[in-house]
């Protein structure tokens, strides 16, 4: 194992420019989101070797930070197999299995997954320099409830937005109301004929957040509205137009 550990160091100094270039990896995830309804022993994740040559892959669950390690992670999640070999064009079932931990019953609450794919160690002399790269793929997982008032699909919309000032700026500042948490992307303030882009993000049950505006220098008139595409369960896109909050 003590390949596998040096290339963990390896990834463990070079994993936020790693995790930029996933895109890269020839192994990867099913969907873009995993949803683990509280009533599940377990589901199954699928993993694909698309590259071109046998990946080792080790997979663990992170409670959001992207520095974490098999080891040092605290997520009430196992995955079984931790560490598997994907031959080119094949694929892995993974059993991802909550532990039982004491979550919060009356809202979802968000981990992450990281399958982190090491390629396999280079033919030729000892003394060859060669770059080898591993590569970590992470995406979301979201631990339902049983009960949980209202659904997933109807929460984006019931996110309350105004604009607020914010030192020299302004900002859209959102308010999730829902038990669910709202992923979205293409977040825009339509004033007008003027769009206003801000970046992407996610605002949690109950949860207030900021997304700062670059280029807007006033507050807007009560006839703007926030423009955006939520992510659902399935990684799709649902646009969503909505009049601000007074």
């Amino acid at each position: 194992m003590s390949y596998l550990n040096n290339l963990r160091r390896g990834f463990c100094l070079l994993a936020a420019a790693l995790a930029c270039s996933q895109a890269m990896a020839g192994v990867v995830i099913t969907g873009t989101r995993l949803v683990y309804p509280a009533n599940q022993k377990e589901i199954t994740v699928k993993l694909n070797n698309n590259g071109l040559m046998p990946a080792l892959v080790q997979a663990w669950v992170d409670t959001g930070d992207m520095q974490s390690s098999p080891t040092s992670s605290k997520a009430p999640f196992v995955l079984s197999p931790p560490v598997s070999r994907i031959d080119p064009s094949k694929g892995q079932s993974l059993r991802l299995m909550f532990t039982g931990a004491a979550l919060p019953s009356d809202k979802e609450s968000v981990f992450w997954l990281n399958v982190l794919e090491i390629p396999p160690k280079a033919e030729g002399a000892v003394d060859q320099n060669v770059l080898q790269m591993a590569f970590r793929s992470r995406i979301k997982i979201f631990y339902r409830p049983d009960g949980l008032p209202g659904t997933a699909v109807d929460a984006p919309p019931m996110v309350q937005w105004k604009v607020i000032r914010q030192g020299q700026e302004y900002a859209l500042q959102a308010f999730n109301p829902t038990a669910y948490h709202v992923s979205q992307v293409d977040l825009t303030l339509l004033v007008g004929e003027q769009r206003y882009e801000s970046e992407n993000g996610m605002v949690g049950p109950g949860q207030t957040k900021v997304f700062v505006l670059p280029g807007l220098k006033s507050l807007p008139p009560t006839s703007a509205q926030v423009a955006y595409n939520a992510i659902n369960d399935y990684g799709a896109l649902m646009p969503i137009k909505q009049p601000l909050k007074p």
